[in-house]
């Protein structure tokens, strides 16, 4: 078992590192996803969030999450082939979590936030924008 703390992760390079773990046969624990970092000018980040979640009919969907658990677990689906017996195994592997309920100490598997010299978001900050 692989247990990641998300804090000040970039989103993007966990989500991969994690896909790709998943598919090798490993569970993952994420922790605290409200910290997880998303890069780039925050007003397209909120605008485009924004627009994913307003896509589409709210009774057909397509649904995307509110919650920063549930949207670090649809970047992570992305990343799988959940088409497939292989990627619908791996990703039943991926458990995630918004706080740190079971006190674990995890690892950082990529920069961090204070790597990084652009502008960004938590994922936190883009939750308040969905309405959570």
């Amino acid at each position: 078992m692989i247990v990641i703390d998300g804090e000040g992760q970039i989103l993007g390079r966990l989500a991969s590192y994690v896909a790709k773990e998943l598919l090798k046969g490993n569970e993952v624990v994420v922790f605290n996803c409200d910290g997880i970092v998303v890069t780039g000018n925050p007003k397209n980040i909120k605008e485009r969030f924004k627009e994913k979640r307003d896509r589409g009919d709210p009774h057909h969907g397509p649904y995307y999450p509110r919650r920063s658990d549930g949207i670090f677990r649809r970047s992570v689906r992305g990343m799988l082939p959940r088409k497939k017996a292989r990627g619908r195994e791996a990703f039943k592997r991926l458990k995630v979590y918004k706080g740190n309920p079971l006190g674990l100490e995890g690892i950082k598997v990529s920069k961090t936030k204070d790597e990084i010299t652009c502008k960004s978001l938590t994922l936190a900050e883009i939750t308040k924008v969905l309405g959570d």
